[in-house]
């Protein structure tokens, strides 16, 4: 291709861009104000007329390559051209439209402007008797799929748990982790404005106990028991600031041991597992992890509570 083609062919491809960037969030914007208003009936008489003047302005930018694409040689075949080129350019107007809608980053408002006319100009390259521009065109299209369909989706994907680690991480103060209990295995944690909960259950599906670890921002200087105290249960809070639980009920107790952390207060409780196992409990207590906070996400074992 001779210098003089090569800028006729940009010249070409470049008015086409420039046409239908301009036509095209026209045409769109005053169908969706039409159908807004008045419906699928108000918005018909928009593309009955939008359509056919979007086709009748790429015939126009096919005139200056009337001796270069066999297509726009006469009026007619550019007719036929420019209805190719709409149709194929639309179609990929709407993938684009599709990847939007699904978070897909297109950078800020001009620059999705811009990025309207490029289908079109794809679609025309594809056009031009020349093999390069032709593998040029369809390198593009290949680098548009595969960053709508796979990196800015995974991209998309890492923002949105980022941020949700991140509202985790408001009051990182409660968030704390145990070793699991011998036998045992963590099935849910749940996390509030001002608490943070850790359910432990038997490997087994047919075992039964508990352990619930509750873990709360701190209202008093120090854990005091309460005032009364049931009859048939105990209280009691040793020289470390430490409190011992028990309450019962028919047919067995419930031992809860709390402890003082910094900014928080845990609080460990079981109908199964004995105190010195509760105990053990609290000393395995560490902040949760990046990496323990993405496995309990992953695996759809945390929740968020407002």
């Amino acid at each position: 291709m001779t210098s003089d083609r090569r800028m006729l062919t940009a010249l070409h491809l470049l008015l086409v861009w420039a046409a239908m960037a301009v036509t095209v969030p026209a045409l769109g914007f005053t169908l969706l104000a039409s159908a807004w208003g008045g419906g699928f009936a108000a918005a018909v008489p928009v593309l009955v007329l939008g359509v056919p003047l979007a086709v009748g302005l790429l015939t126009v930018t096919g005139v200056p390559v009337r001796t270069l694409v066999p297509l726009c040689e006469t009026t007619s075949r550019r007719f036929g051209w420019a209805a190719a080129v709409f149709v194929l350019g639309t179609l990929g107007v709407l993938a684009g439209l599709a990847a939007y809608a699904g978070d897909v980053d297109l950078g800020s408002a001009g620059a999705r402007f811009a990025l309207t006319g490029v289908p079109y100009a794809v679609a025309a390259a594809l056009f031009v008797p020349n093999r390069w521009l032709r593998v040029g065109a369809v390198a593009v299209l290949a680098a548009a799929v595969g960053y709508g369909g796979f990196v800015a989706p995974a991209q998309s994907r890492e923002r949105q748990r980022e941020a949700e680690i991140a509202r985790y991480r408001e009051h990182t103060e409660l968030l704390y982790l145990a070793a699991a209990p011998a036998g045992m295995e963590l099935t849910r944690t749940e996390a509030g404005p001002a608490y943070f909960r850790v359910e432990y259950r038997p490997e087994g599906r047919n075992s039964m106990g508990y352990v619930d670890i509750n873990l709360r921002t701190a209202l008093t200087p120090a854990p005091r028991c309460p005032e009364p105290v049931s009859k048939g249960d105990s209280c009691t809070v040793d020289a470390h600031g430490g409190m011992r639980t028990v309450r019962t009920f028919p047919g067995g107790s419930t031992i809860s041991l709390t402890r003082r952390l910094p900014g928080a207060e845990a609080e460990v409780s079981s109908q199964t597992l004995d105190e010195p196992g509760l105990r053990r409990l609290l000393d395995t207590l560490h902040p949760l992890s990046d990496q323990e906070l993405r496995e309990l996400m992953r695996e759809k074992k945390i929740d968020r509570r407002n």
